[in-house]
């Protein structure tokens, strides 16, 4: 099989008497770099030959808290409202900081200090904060062993201590129910016999990380 090409192909079939020059469009694809030749600012080119001074405009206008202190007079309102910005942003900082007890890898013994209490400016709280009651007395508590023992699937944690009016872990502390614990743990193995790989894995990794809290690095 041949492989030149017929001369028909090659040949125009219309003779053309104009010059042959290449033409580039915008809508090519290859960047125009003299596109990207922008004229310099005219604050940078001055028609001056002799030394002049430069001024650019900031782009907003300056912040009264950019002042230095020592540039206002003592008088000044200026002066309460930086000490204002800046006991605001001290607080917002001991605020969002973490405790060194709280971050991991840190011995226990380690000293620490007690955040400072919120202010105004955070959101409300999920549930209306509350204080301890130590309100029951021990013919309370054996009403809640007995029930919890006489029937665990009508009494659960969660009607008792909305019928005592205590929190649910002082219920599970208070009364234990092994055949109940024993049900619930075989539930849960049955639950991570589906897990597939990724989540046994990240669930391993988890409980590593837990026998690694309290160890000294």
């Amino acid at each position: 099989m041949s492989t030149c090409k017929p001369l028909l192909r090659i040949c125009p079939k219309q003779q053309s008497l104009l010059p042959r020059t290449q033409c580039r469009h915008e809508s090519t694809t290859r960047r125009h770099r003299k596109l990207l030749a922008l004229p310099q600012a005219p604050s940078y080119t001055s028609d001056r030959s002799s030394p002049t001074l430069i001024f650019n405009p900031p782009s907003s206008a300056p912040n009264v808290y950019q002042t230095p202190l020592k540039f206002l007079p003592k008088d000044d309102k200026r002066r309460q409202l930086h000490a204002a910005a800046i006991q605001h942003s001290t607080t917002t900082a001991h605020r969002l900081q973490t405790s060194p007890i709280a971050a991991p890898g840190t011995p226990l013994h380690t000293s620490s200090h007690l955040p400072p209490r919120p202010s105004a400016a955070l959101p409300a709280p999920v549930r209306a904060p509350y204080e301890k009651k130590y309100h029951l007395t021990d013919k309370e508590i054996g009403e809640i062993r007995q029930l919890r023992t006489q029937d665990p699937y009508t009494w659960t944690r969660v009607k008792l201590a909305e019928k005592f009016g205590c929190s649910q872990f002082f219920v599970g502390m208070v009364v234990k129910v092994p055949a109940r614990a024993k049900e619930v743990a075989k539930e849960h193995e049955a639950d991570r016999r589906k897990w597939g790989v990724r989540r046994r894995e990240a669930r391993e990794d988890r409980e590593k990380r837990k026998e690694a809290w309290g160890r000294e690095v």
